[in-house]
């Protein structure tokens, strides 16, 4: 119960924060290319420093455990994820691609950094980077190939490519090599300071974009719509507590940190790089951006619930 006392703690700041970022778009302080242009700092410069900075520790071989459990778990958690999103979301119509991409993939980066940090520090960060490689890895394969509705793998060099794998696998070769930045004579301290300073921009920088996107779709109305009312649910707590279920076949002798880290990071709203695909292969594009809004906002409620969840039984 106390690691859901902090996410609830965390997700009130953030809610704050996306208020202030909803409350910024219908103001007119932010626009929607500025929205834009905030994900791609956020994307291509915070996370990646963020990322990087969370292997910034001490070698620790019960960590490099963990990490390696963590990938291994969070390829297990899509495993079960992807047919049981087939299985619910099996209406035939134009939105079934970008209903069952929703329930997929989540926001793992946006809305999980903050809050895995927010509960088990630059620990917890580390682990997550091993959710958020996988992530990447099928959501530019499988989920790009859901999206445009045939087989080509012709993304996969962007997913390989990304700041954010490259700032994983930088990141864990200093690591595993033991180089840190604070050991360069005369730079290296500074340097530090600096990547972490930006680094600390992530969840401001996150919860106004989140809150700035909401702003721009139909919040009451897709609320009244079925089918994002089913994707939600679906989403937020139907797959996270199959997921969870199935951590709970994990032997116990596997940290339980890694184990709650692939259940938050599953539980987090909808990506908003379904909103991206969705553009670039003619689907319904704000159906997408309705669907991040509304998990987005109901995700405050369920993410507690299902960290609870999580931690009473998978102890």
């Amino acid at each position: 119960m106390e690691n859901a006392q902090i996410i609830v703690l965390r997700v009130l700041i953030m809610s704050v924060i996306l208020a202030v970022g909803f409350i910024a778009y219908k103001t007119g302080v932010i626009s929607k290319d500025g929205t834009k242009q905030l994900s791609a700092v956020e994307l291509n410069i915070v996370n990646p420093a963020l990322i990087f900075m969370s292997y910034q520790q001490e070698w620790n071989s019960r960590l490099f455990s963990g990490l390696l459990w963590t990938f291994l778990l969070s390829a297990g958690s899509f495993a079960v994820v992807i047919p049981l999103a087939m299985l619910l979301k099996r209406r035939k119509d134009e939105n079934l691609a970008v209903e069952r991409f929703s329930c997929i993939y989540s926001n793992c980066g946006f809305m999980g950094i903050p809050l895995i940090k927010g509960l088990f520090g630059d620990e917890g960060v580390l682990y997550l980077t091993a959710y958020i490689t996988v992530f990447n890895l099928l959501v530019f394969t499988h989920g790009y190939m859901m999206m445009k509705e045939e087989h080509d793998l012709s993304a996969l060099k962007k997913a390989v490519t990304s700041p954010t794998i490259i700032a994983v696998i930088v990141g864990a070769v200093c690591y595993v090599a033991r180089l840190r930045l604070t050991s360069i004579p005369a730079v290296g301290s500074t340097l530090a300071e600096a990547l972490q300073i930006i680094a600390d921009m992530n969840t401001p920088a996150a919860m106004l974009i989140a809150g700035s996107t909401a702003a721009q779709g139909g919040l009451l109305g897709a609320l009244k719509e079925k089918g994002i009312l089913s994707t939600t649910a679906y989403k937020l707590l139907i797959i996270p507590a199959a997921v969870t279920a199935v951590m709970m076949l994990v032997p116990s002798s596997v940290a339980l940190m890694p184990r709650l880290i692939v259940c938050i990071a599953c539980a987090c709203p909808a990506a908003t790089t379904g909103t991206m695909f969705a553009l670039l292969f003619g689907k319904n594009a704000q159906r997408c951006s309705e669907i991040f809004a509304v998990t987005t906002v109901f995700s405050m409620l369920t993410l507690p619930l299902i960290t609870a969840l999580a931690s009473m039984v998978l102890h």
